[in-house]
């Protein structure tokens, strides 16, 4: 029995035309569908620790930030890159769920500027610049003296849990780059979150 081949798209009634059309506009998507999320490259976390001093309690954090050279070409041809460090402390509790007392995120805005080959740092409205992106890797990766809480706000003798972690926010880039840093593991960039237990 001769087989029969299928009908022509044009021949089709018209909800399954739009059906074959719609398979035909999702299959070159499927492949990065399938490779999102990437797995995120680690920053490596070197020390996290609180210390009250002079009524405040301040983050000292240090972390091993390195650019790829993915990075390292976005930076050059224009794309600023945007690194959060994010800031946790709660108060465990038994009967109920743990109380968040602090939520901080603190972003840091790195561009590079070709007209005089130095790189900049934006934290808000205060900006420093550098003359090698290893000098803006040391810079981001080290916090010091950084107030998260009054020392007043917590009570002695009871335990806080902390937690801080460093990552390139991928949602601040072009949308076109957003796209390709879903299913690229060279913009997928974070630290693992780096708990500890603090107690005034």
């Amino acid at each position: 029995m001769p087989s029969r081949s299928p009908p022509p798209l044009d021949s089709c009634p018209r909800p399954g035309r739009r059906a074959a059309l719609r398979a035909l506009a999702v299959t070159p998507v499927l492949p990065w569908l399938a490779a999102a999320p990437a797995h995120a490259d680690a920053i490596p976390v070197r020390f996290a620790e609180l210390r009250i001093e002079e009524g405040e309690v301040l983050l000292y954090a240090e972390f091993d930030l390195a650019f790829n050279p993915t990075l390292e070409e976005a930076l050059s041809k224009g794309v600023p890159l945007y690194f959060d460090l994010e800031f946790e402390m709660t108060r465990p509790r038994w009967y109920w769920l743990d109380e968040k007392l602090v939520q901080s995120v603190t972003t840091y805005r790195v561009s590079y500027a070709p007209l005089t080959r130095q790189y900049r740092v934006a934290i808000g409205l205060l900006q420093q610049t550098y003359a090698t992106l290893n000098e803006v890797e040391r810079f981001v990766s080290r916090v010091t003296s950084r107030p998260v809480a009054r020392a007043s706000d917590l009570a002695k003798g009871v335990r806080y849990e902390a937690a801080v972690r460093l990552r390139l926010d991928v949602n601040q880039l072009p949308k076109p780059l957003q796209v390709m840093a879903l299913a690229s593991r060279e913009w997928q960039l974070a630290s693992e979150w780096q708990r500890w237990s603090f107690t005034p």
